[in-house]
């Protein structure tokens, strides 16, 4: 397997196992590699729009649907407790997963707290919008922003 795919699929499993994101040691020791051969898969991930890395170039800040850091998008499945980078990951986390979810957030207009619970149909029905001010093509122009 490619190492970029290996280094790519134990991410997004440690994610799902853990909720949180791994470090680049986390990653060369499940794969059976070394930091530093993570760390260059991380910055080709990167490159393909597949990770986002904080400034240190080392830390995962959003692996989509995942959030490496706290967000107001929280995703509970299965007692394990998920950040989401936008309204729209937060459904995608439960739908990567294949599980129900309560997903928690707040509407950013009013501030209310909003919770849906997400089955093995999708959300349930309600009557919220999703809004986003920048169109879909344009959200890696600045991605952390989106």
């Amino acid at each position: 397997m490619d190492v970029d795919v290996a280094v790519k699929l134990a991410i997004y499993h440690h994610f799902a196992e853990t909720g949180a994101r791994p470090t680049p040691a986390d990653i060369g020791a499940r794969i059976g590699s070394t930091k530093s051969e993570a760390l260059a898969a991380y910055s080709r991930l990167r490159a393909k729009r597949v990770l986002v890395l904080e400034s240190d170039g080392m830390s995962i800040l959003m692996a989509p649907p995942f959030s490496g850091v706290p967000t107001q998008h929280v995703v509970d499945v299965d007692g394990v407790t998920y950040f989401a980078n936008c309204a729209w990951d937060s459904l995608g986390i439960p739908a990567a997963l294949r599980k129900s979810a309560v997903v928690h957030s707040r509407c950013e207009q009013s501030k209310a707290p909003l919770d849906m619970t997400i089955g093995s149909d999708g959300p349930e029905l309600n009557d919220w919008l999703f809004h986003c001010s920048v169109p879909a093509a344009r959200w890696w122009d600045d991605i952390v922003f989106t």
